[in-house]
């Protein structure tokens, strides 16, 4: 049963399939059923800052969010809410065009708005918040706090 699962402490979500953050946050936060996935810019599991075309960065932010997704018990067909930075709105429809290859048939809520700079002077940051999966007989993923997983 679902509400057996849900906690009303929130629990860290980290994964070592993700960039590290870049400070003083968490991957993710777990509450309630939900997933608060931090926002992600294009970078690798090392942390290093992946450059090319918008389309490749948007990959790397995708990568990231899925193994983030998945540590935290959920997927991209869970996700509610989408938010989208753009250091330039001209990136917009190159961006959608990746965007669109993980939403294609579920299209949860979404905004995107440019910015005058993002973290790193990265093109993008896509940040969201998912329904955890409690499918009968799914194996739940892994939340783990800094303590547990680097000794931080």
């Amino acid at each position: 049963m679902a509400s057996q699962n849900m906690s009303s402490i929130p629990k860290p979500v980290y994964t070592a399939d993700a960039a590290p953050p870049a400070g003083p946050y968490s991957q993710g936060m777990r509450a309630n059923g939900c997933l608060y996935v931090s926002g992600q810019i294009p970078a690798d599991k090392d942390g290093n800052l992946v450059t090319g075309t918008i389309e490749e960065c948007t990959e790397a932010v995708f990568a990231n969010l899925a193994a983030i997704l998945k540590a935290g018990n959920s997927s991209f067909n869970k996700v509610i809410k989408v938010a989208i930075f753009l250091d330039d709105m001209d990136n917009f429809a190159r961006m959608n065009a990746v965007y669109s290859k993980y939403f294609s048939g579920h299209k949860p809520a979404r905004s995107c708005v440019a910015v005058k700079t993002l973290p790193k002077n990265v093109p993008i940051e896509i940040e969201l918040i998912a329904l955890e999966d409690y499918t009968p007989g799914k194996t739940l993923g892994t939340s783990v706090s800094y303590d547990e997983e680097d000794g931080q």
